[in-house]
């Protein structure tokens, strides 16, 4: 069983039963204790799961939001703060220009899978421009771009809706995807590194990506700089199955020249 997999169906067991020993959780899965407390020491510190004693439980449920009401006065002559906005994006220019040049690899007439995120959603943007294209998705957010462009049929894959990243995941949408195949798929995570390919710390996300990728004839990862040597939790693409990899010109060379030696076509936007 895949790691992704294990961890997907320990968190799924703890929130169907409420708490969970370690025990019953070894029980449920057919694999050792020590596997199992193993794996929940790294859902715990990803903030996953909550540790309790002799096993783990869920998160606690968030604190109801606070009623609207008036801006806070200003206190000893100074003006009350301002609302939170969206958080900046830093790598917003570098994003849209791997986007940019993924979509120079997409062939007219082609069938083609995109992953959930930021960069494969900017991609999806840049898609509108091409006549006679298939793309097949799990995401919310590459669908809701690809509506206007009747010249694309879209493929929106089915599953359990995880609201964190916009994206369908699970079983069902893992089942329908074994049936797929397209000429690419294009996918985008939190990290990559030599050692463990493309990574990311959600492990429902982790599972459908790994469909995803066995889905695709050939693997594209979409990774600005900031993402070039980071590792997290789940592999979702072992470096020997990344085809193409497109970042941009501020990543790190020695992380390029190692990730080149695996075999990788590293290519810069």
């Amino acid at each position: 069983m895949l790691i992704a997999e294990r961890r997907r169906r320990l968190l799924e067991q703890v929130r169907d039963r409420g708490y969970a020993s370690f025990r019953e959780l070894a029980e449920a899965l057919e694999i050792s204790e020590s596997t199992v407390r193993r794996d929940l020491r790294s859902m715990v510190a990803d903030g996953l799961l909550a540790a309790t004693r002799g096993g783990v439980g869920p998160l606690p449920a968030d604190p109801p939001a606070a009623p609207p009401g008036p801006p806070a006065e200003a206190v000893a002559g100074r003006p009350a703060a301002a609302p939170d906005g969206p958080s900046p994006d830093p790598v917003r220019a570098e994003r849209e220009a791997i986007a940019a040049h993924a979509a120079g690899l997409v062939v007219p007439g082609s069938a083609v899978l995109l992953g959930p995120g930021r960069t494969t959603t900017a991609l999806a943007r840049r898609l509108t421009g091409i006549s006679q294209l298939t793309v097949v998705t799990n995401s919310i957010p590459v669908t809701q771009e690809l509506i206007g462009s009747p010249q694309i049929d879209v493929v929106l894959v089915g599953g359990a809706l995880r609201r964190s990243i916009g994206a369908m995941v699970g079983p069902i949408t893992e089942q329908v995807l074994q049936g797929l195949r397209g000429a690419q798929v294009f996918l985008s995570g939190e990290g990559v590194t030599t050692e463990r390919g493309l990574t990311t710390p959600n492990v429902f996300a982790a599972a459908t990506d790994q469909a995803l990728m066995a889905a695709g004839k050939q693997v594209v990862v979409l990774a600005d700089h900031t993402k070039l040597g980071h590792d997290t939790m789940c592999q979702t693409v072992p470096s020997d199955r990344i085809d193409v990899l497109v970042t941009d010109d501020a990543a790190d060379p020695g992380v390029v020249r190692r990730l080149r030696a695996e075999g990788i076509d590293v290519q810069m936007a």
